[in-house]
């Protein structure tokens, strides 16, 4: 390897940048957290849960409840993301957040792109010190289609990688 090519792989390795789910992946200004650095990427596999709620318009129409939802990490399962939004590793740390920002899917199937401030954190490990959550290349999810019964849940499996970042 070229002495170039060794300064460049060192200045990647220092930086904190992660070359799987999410280095690749240009990200949209509106979802971006630039002087953070990724912490942890992991993909997910799970379902987007919706209930059948009358809107403001009284008439019926599935509304997002929570997600449900298998972190992983090279195949392994590492932890668990769901309702708050909460992602939780294995090793006991936790973080929930609250969206800042999004941006559409890929295609009209996919659900958004997210940027999420973390609100609140607990136990120790992978996940503490985490201050930024993104949600990218989002597949599925979305639901369509008339509900007729108030109360009624439905779910739509979708996947996304999730990219855990903290303030440099």
């Amino acid at each position: 390897m070229s002495i170039p090519a060794r300064a460049t792989l060192a200045l990647v390795l220092l930086t904190g940048l992660n070359v799987s789910a999410g280095a690749e992946t240009k990200l949209p200004e509106a979802i971006a957290a630039p002087g953070e650095t990724v912490v942890l990427s992991a993909h997910a596999e799970g379902a987007q849960v919706y209930e059948c709620k009358a809107g403001g318009d009284g008439k019926l129409a599935w509304t997002f409840r929570e997600p449900i939802a298998s972190l992983l990490v090279d195949g392994k399962t590492v932890g668990r993301h769901y309702a708050g939004p909460t992602w939780e590793n294995v090793d006991g740390s936790a973080v929930v957040g609250k969206v800042t920002g999004n941006a559409p899917g890929a295609t009209a199937d996919d659900i958004a792109w997210l940027k999420l401030q973390v609100t609140a954190s607990h136990g120790k490990g992978v996940l503490t010190g985490v201050t930024t959550v993104q949600r990218i290349n989002t597949k599925g999810g979305k639901l369509v289609g008339a509900c007729d019964k108030a109360g009624s849940f439905k779910s739509a499996p979708y996947s996304a990688d999730y990219v855990f970042l903290r303030k440099a």
